[in-house]
């Protein structure tokens, strides 16, 4: 019997692939995880921190239901608070009796604590809760979950594994709509569309631009979606695949489902695009010797894109590749226009962009946080009363916090007190990373850590 239990625990401390799973199991509580790429520099790792709501290029990754009055998230969450065990976490929070029920595993990455496998959301036109979970090339399998009831997280079933990582799933008035991007030596950007979730086409490359002929070169991009037809991508350029040379903005946009493509001004384009001059170019970052990093799109009232990005002078942090630049670039029906928001302290600082008929909206770490040069900081909100054109910060929502905010991420349909919500933790050393969510008159509630009841209300903490 000893012999027995020696081997068990040998198995589960070097096979953690083949320790029981978690998966469709229900977590006592909303813990996201911490999580390092440990590249070392004399300001801190090229990114570390509250990495829970991380990537920007995971998106949606919450969604309102007006039919079930709830708001649906997912993160990355992890088993306890002194550990880095990553699991693919659901949530719901009731709009009407303001509770949250235990947030159930969608899927149990044994042995991976890397939050570039986090999840995205889609809801279709049934109510079924559909999760994308990220792979990391073909070293780590993607795959697609579908709950097994409609408007229901308590239990999900596995429809796919296939090569994936930042999935982005739209449902579109045609179907689903799937971008994505593969490991292909470099990071190459993908789509492919479905009718019913099962059956999906083959991957189609959107992009794959080389400086010179021959060269390898890879992408990352954000998307989103207008009145549930027209697509649209933003994205940059890695030169000679390195995503640190990471510059450029292009923005493609299609309305028959992936059929065409065209640039803004409706030009068609064939796919992939594999130059680096085109007619998808936004803007000639590299002759800038600027950086671009992605973080959010959407489209004004007319259907004209706009994007939201940080532009710096380089990959490593601290002030070597200041100024951050928070940039919004939008298309006013005649030629691109950018406008600098604000700035912040580093390229993985992420917020989000919201955009009404006479106001637009950003939130996100802009503020300076109690981890100088780390990802994340104090959360602002900020408005344009003129199309983007100039900005003002008409409200702090933090401020004297022991840890930094980071990857504040947009509900869509959003309804409050559920307009955004986020992950804390210590930007440069392992810490509890704890989530939130918050409204645009500045309340914000963190949602519990531990939790004894099945739903439990959110504590208000301003």
């Amino acid at each position: 019997m000893q012999r027995l239990i020696i081997c068990l625990l040998l198995t589960v401390l070097f096979f953690p692939g083949k320790a029981q799973s978690l998966s469709n199991k229900k977590a006592d509580g909303y813990r996201a995880i911490w999580f390092e790429l440990s590249q070392k520099y004399e300001y801190g790792d090229k990114y570390s921190g509250a990495l829970g709501t991380y990537t920007a290029k995971h998106t949606p990754l919450s969604i309102y239901s007006k039919k079930a009055d709830k708001t649906f998230f997912v993160y990355g969450g992890t088993t306890n608070e002194d550990e880095r065990h990553l699991l693919c976490m659901i949530g719901e929070f009731n709009h009407k009796t303001g509770m949250v029920s235990k947030p159930t595993v969608v899927y149990d990455k044994q042995g991976v604590n890397d939050p570039h496998d986090n999840p995205s959301l889609m809801i279709d036109d049934s109510g079924y809760i559909w999760v994308f979970v990220s792979g990391r090339g073909r070293a780590r399998m993607g795959f697609k979950f579908k709950s097994t009831k409609p408007l229901s997280i308590d239990s999900f079933e596995q429809i796919t594994e296939e090569e994936m990582t930042y999935p982005q799933p739209w449902n579109t008035k045609f179907g689903y709509f799937h971008f994505f991007t593969k490991y292909m030596g470099v990071r190459q950007l993908f789509y492919e569309t479905s009718t019913d979730g099962i059956h999906w086409t083959d991957d189609k490359l959107l992009a794959a631009i080389p400086v010179h002929e021959g060269e390898k070169s890879g992408h990352y991009q954000t998307s989103s979606v207008f009145k549930d037809k027209k697509l649209g991508t933003f994205f940059n350029r890695h030169p000679e695949g390195n995503v640190d040379k990471r510059t450029d903005l292009y923005y493609l946009q299609t309305e028959d489902f992936g059929k065409t493509w065209t640039n803004v001004s409706g030009e068609k384009l064939e796919l992939p695009l594999l130059k680096v001059e085109n007619a998808a170019r936004v803007i000639d970052y590299a002759s800038k010797g600027k950086n671009v990093y992605m973080k959010d799109m959407g489209f004004d009232k007319s259907g004209s894109p706009v994007c939201l990005y940080i532009r710096s002078n380089g990959h490593e942090p601290g002030p070597v590749s200041a100024p951050y630049e928070w940039c919004i670039t939008r298309w006013d029906g005649k030629g691109w226009k950018t406008s600098v928001v604000t700035e912040s302290d580093h390229n993985y600082d992420m917020g989000s962009l919201y955009i009404d008929k006479k106001e637009w909206k950003i939130v996100g770490p802009t503020e300076p946080g109690p981890q100088k040069w780390g990802v994340g900081g104090e959360l602002a909100v900020w408005s344009s009363t003129d199309n983007g054109t100039t900005w003002q910060k008409v409200k702090t929502l933090t401020h004297d916090s022991p840890l930094s905010h980071s990857y504040v991420r947009r509900p869509v349909n959003f309804k409050a007190p559920f307009c955004f919500f986020w992950a804390d933790g210590n930007s440069h050393e392992f810490s509890k990373s704890e989530l939130y969510f918050g409204d645009f008159e500045g309340n914000i509630w963190k949602l519990p850590y531990e939790m004894k009841d099945d739903f439990v209300k959110p504590t208000k903490i301003n």
